[in-house]
C-alpha cells in the first residue's frame, strides 16, 4: 500500500514538461509549498526515489534532483540508508520588539522619515503613465527589431568564456580590456577619432556619462550654456550639479556661436553643451563654420565643450558629419555617445571620450558608482564589434527606420500639410513638427489620449515663440504611424475648433 505521504504528494504535485522551468524545480517548489502549509510536518519521511518516480511517472534521476534541491535549500535532510526527512529552515533573525508603539504599529513601515533631508526638485521624475494603445516618444529605437534568437546565442557563448571568472576575481588592475580596445578601434574607424583605450570609459548610459562629467567640471554657480530649446534630462543633471544655466539661440545652422562671443567674456563660461550632429530637440545640424568657431572660442575663452552625439549611428542620407571631438587639437571637447542602439536596452552602453587626464578622474567616479560593471555585456559587445555584427545590425535597422521616416512624412503631408511645417531629417529617429498657428499642446495631448494616443509632456515645446513637438517615430511601424497620425489629426481638429469658438 502507498504511504499517507506518498498519497498526499500524488494529489498535490502537478507539473508540465511543456514549460521552460525544469520538472524537478516544479516538483521541489510544490513540496516546499506543502511543507509551508503544514501538509508535511517536521520529521515526515518522504518516499524513496524509486517509489516516488513510479508514483509521479518520472525518471528516478529526476526524483534524486528534486531531493537534492530540497536538501540544498534546507527543507529536507537526506540520511544514507535511512531516508529523506522533512525539516523547516531555522529562523535566524531575531525580532526586535518596540516599546514605544502599540503592537499593530510595530509592523507598519513608516511613510516618512524621522529626520530632515533635502528633496531634489531638479531630479523630479518626468515619467507619465497611460493606458493608450499608441505613444510617441522623443526618438527611441524599436525593441522589436532586437535579434532575440541571436542574442541568446551570444549571451550563452559569453557566459562560457573561461576568462570571465578570472576577470571577476581580479585583485590587480588589468591592462586595457578587450572591450575598450575594440570600442576604441570601432570609434576610430567610424567617427574619425585617433584615440587609445586610455581616452575613453564605458558607462551604463549617456545620462550616467553626463552625470560623471558634470561632477568633474561643474561647481555651484558655474555658467553652463545650452541651446534655447535643449535636452531636459541634461538640464536636470546640470542643475543638480549647481550650474547656472544660460540659453543660446538656435537656428537652422544649430547653436549661434557668435551670440556667445558678443554676450560673454573670457573666463565667465564653464562649459557649453551642444548636440552638434543633430540638435536636441530641433534636429538642426551645427554647421562646419560654427563648429570651427566654437572650437576656437573654447580654446580662447578656456571653457569645455560637452558634445552629446546621442544618435550618430542613424544616418540615412550621405555620410554623417564627423564629431567636433575628432578635430579637437587642444583638449577642449568631452564627447558623449552611445553604442548598441540596435540591441536591447540592457546591452546598449554609453561612453565618454576625452583627454587622458579627465578620463583618469572619471574612472574614479565610475568605480564608486558602478564598481561591478557588466563584464558579460562588455564581452558580448567586444565580440560583436570584432565580428562586424554591430555594423551589420545597424545597417539593417537603418533601412527600416528610413522607410518609417518616409512613411511618416507622407502621412504628415496628407493630414497636416496646411497645419505644420517640418524638414525631413537626414538621420535620427525623430522629426521636429512646428504648428503654423498656435494651439494648446497640453490640450492636444489630453484630447489625443481619448483616441488611444499618448503624447508625453517632455516632447511638447511651447512658449511665446514656439509651438512644436519632437515626434519620435523609431518605435512605430508603418501601420502604427498611420493610426497615430490619424488620431493626432482628430485630436487637433477638436482642439483647434475649440480655440476658434473660444
Amino acid at each position: 500500500m502507498n504511504s499517507p505521504v506518498n498519497n498526499l504528494l500524488k494529489q498535490l504535485i502537478h507539473f508540465s514538461k511543456c514549460t521552460s522551468q525544469p520538472v524537478y524545480i516544479q516538483i521541489a517548489q510544490q513540496i516546499i509549498n506543502a511543507i509551508q502549509r503544514g501538509y508535511l510536518s517536521i520529521g515526515s519521511v518522504l518516499p524513496g526515489s524509486r517509489v516516488l518516480s513510479q508514483t509521479l511517472k518520472i525518471h528516478r534521476n529526476t526524483v534524486v534532483a528534486v531531493y537534492d534541491e530540497l536538501a540544498s535549500q534546507g527543507w529536507v535532510e537526506i540520511i544514507p540508508n535511512k531516508g529523506t526527512f522533512v525539516l523547516v529552515p531555522e529562523q535566524t533573525t531575531a525580532t526586535i520588539k518596540a516599546t514605544s508603539h502599540q503592537i499593530d504599529q510595530v509592523y507598519q513601515y513608516p511613510k516618512t522619515t524621522g529626520f530632515p533631508f533635502q528633496p531634489s526638485f531638479n531630479l523630479a521624475s518626468t515619467l507619465q503613465t497611460t493606458k493608450a494603445k499608441y505613444s510617441i516618444n522623443e526618438g527611441n529605437p524599436d525593441l522589436r527589431l532586437h535579434p532575440v534568437h541571436e542574442f541568446s546565442r551570444w549571451y550563452s557563448a559569453a557566459m562560457k568564456r573561461k576568462s570571465l571568472i578570472s576577470k571577476w576575481n581580479r585583485t590587480t588592475p588589468l591592462l586595457d580590456s578587450k572591450f575598450e580596445t575594440q570600442l576604441g578601434n570601432y570609434l576610430n574607424a567610424t567617427r574619425g577619432f585617433h584615440i587609445k583605450p586610455s581616452n575613453l570609459i564605458s558607462t551604463r548610459s549617456t545620462e550616467m556619462s553626463l552625470y560623471i562629467v558634470s561632477q568633474l567640471l561643474i561647481k555651484p554657480d558655474d555658467i553652463v550654456l545650452v541651446g534655447h530649446l535643449s535636452n531636459y534630462a541634461a538640464n536636470m543633471i546640470f542643475q543638480q550639479a549647481g550650474a547656472n544655466i544660460k540659453t543660446i539661440p538656435v537656428d537652422a545652422n544649430g547653436l549661434d556661436v557668435d551670440y556667445i562671443r558678443t554676450h560673454f567674456v573670457k573666463g565667465s563660461i564653464r562649459c557649453v553643451y551642444v548636440c552638434a550632429h543633430r540638435h536636441y530637440p530641433t534636429t538642426a545640424t551645427l554647421s562646419a563654420e560654427r563648429r570651427l568657431k566654437l572650437l576656437e572660442l573654447a580654446k580662447t575663452y578656456k571653457f569645455a565643450i560637452i558634445e552629446d552625439d546621442y544618435d550618430y549611428d542613424f544616418q540615412y542620407k550621405g555620410s554623417a558629419m564627423l564629431p567636433m571631438a575628432s578635430a579637437d587639437g587642444h583638449g577642449v571637447v568631452v564627447y558623449l555617445g552611445k553604442l548598441g542602439q540596435s540591441l536591447f536596452p540592457s546591452f546598449q552602453t554609453g561612453f565618454v571620450i576625452a583627454p587622458e587626464s579627465l578620463i583618469s578622474e572619471a574612472k574614479n567616479y565610475l568605480q564608486l558608482l558602478d564598481k561591478q560593471g557588466d563584464m558579460i555585456q562588455e564581452q558580448i559587445l567586444a565580440e560583436l564589434i570584432h565580428e562586424g555584427e554591430i555594423y551589420r545590425l545597424m545597417k539593417k535597422n537603418i533601412i527600416v527606420y528610413k522607410q518609417r521616416r518616409d512613411s511618416l512624412c507622407r502621412y504628415l503631408k496628407t493630414y497636416f500639410e496646411d497645419i505644420m511645417t517640418w524638414e525631413k531629417p537626414s538621420g535620427g529617429l525623430a522629426i521636429w513638427l512646428q504648428f503654423k498657428h498656435k494651439i494648446s499642446l497640453v490640450k492636444l495631448a489630453e484630447e489625443a489620449e481619448n483616441y488611444d494616443l499618448f503624447i508625453p509632456k517632455t516632447i511638447l515645446y511651447q512658449d511665446r515663440d514656439t509651438c512644436a513637438i519632437r515626434f519620435g517615430f523609431g518605435q512605430l511601424n508603418e501601420e502604427e504611424i498611420e493610426s497615430v497620425i490619424k488620431s493626432l489629426k482628430t485630436a487637433y481638429d477638436i482642439v483647434a475648433q475649440g480655440s476658434v469658438t473660444t
